[in-house]
């Protein structure tokens, strides 16, 4: 068996299984009820101690019954098209978790999918949190770029999962509007003035339009105002979930990093679920 091991230093998540454990359940204790059950959502994919507490938010939520959990990151250019983990398993510090090679078949056999070869933070963050909340449910680990493509993985997942009678879900993995100046966006100047208009209008009208399922105008926004690093990932989770009749998402929380740490620069966080159909 294959394993995709993990490449994130110390610091992003915990490394060992006992503080893994401590620190899901600490995340866990802070919550409201659940929203749930959800067939797709959209989290964060910071360090977690800074977005891991909104990324378990989104996780819990997840219907229980599911099989499957496909992890779609981004972190890629425009048409840069579609990637996969071709590996059997995934290293986490809870052991490893096994992944959908059937499924993954089958979309190798509707979409042109290249084999990710690249360490990136923004499925491997989340793999941990999916082991311990769902652990009966296998994994698939994707990368879409922040394009059409990404709508069209949506949508060929729907048709998968039906195609085996499958009982899958998405989690799109993208952060949203990095400011400052180490990220070279500084449209607002600096101060209070900048994060009320990240918080208030970039964040917020791509937040909008992934809850209002407008998955195109949410690629043109992150395209063009810079409000996302991985809008591919959340809109093909988006797309999986209207294919299966979900109309509307809902916000679970939303923060900035400078909310827990002020600073020149800083990055926007939201959990957004896709409630099943009534």
């Amino acid at each position: 068996m294959k394993v995709r091991p993990r490449s994130l230093p110390p610091g992003w998540y915990p490394g060992g299984r006992q503080q893994t454990i401590r620190n899901i359940e600490e995340f866990r204790s802070s919550m409201e009820k659940p929203a749930g059950p959800a067939l797709a959502g959209v989290a964060p994919h910071a360090g977690w101690s800074f977005s891991g507490s909104i990324a378990c938010h989104v996780f819990q939520n997840i219907s229980t019954d599911v099989q499957t959990i496909v992890v779609v990151g981004g972190h890629l250019p425009p048409h840069s098209g579609l990637l996969a983990a071709f590996e059997q398993g995934y290293d986490t510090p809870l052991g490893v978790l096994d992944a959908d090679m059937e499924l993954l078949e089958v979309l190798r056999d509707s979409c042109s999918l290249r084999e990710d070869r690249y360490a990136d933070n923004t499925v491997e963050i989340q793999l941990p949190l999916l082991k311990y909340l769902h652990p009966e449910a296998r994994a698939l680990h994707l990368r879409a770029s922040p394009s059409a493509e990404a709508l069209q993985l949506g949508e060929e997942l729907a048709s998968a999962a039906e195609r085996l009678n499958r009982n899958v879900a998405v989690v799109g993995s993208t952060d949203l509007t990095h400011y400052g100046d180490n990220y070279g966006f500084t449209p607002q100047g600096t101060g209070a003035r900048a994060v009320k208009w990240v918080k208030e209008v970039n964040d917020r009208r791509l937040i909008e339009a992934l809850l209002a399922m407008k998955l195109e105008d949410a690629v043109d926004l992150a395209n063009q105002e810079h409000s996302a690093c991985s809008v591919g990932a959340a809109v093909a989770a988006a797309r999986f979930a209207e294919q299966n009749g979900a109309a509307r998402g809902e916000l679970l929380e939303y923060r900035t990093s400078y909310d827990l740490s002020p600073g020149s620069f800083f990055v926007g966080y939201g959990g957004i679920i896709y409630p099943r159909s009534a």
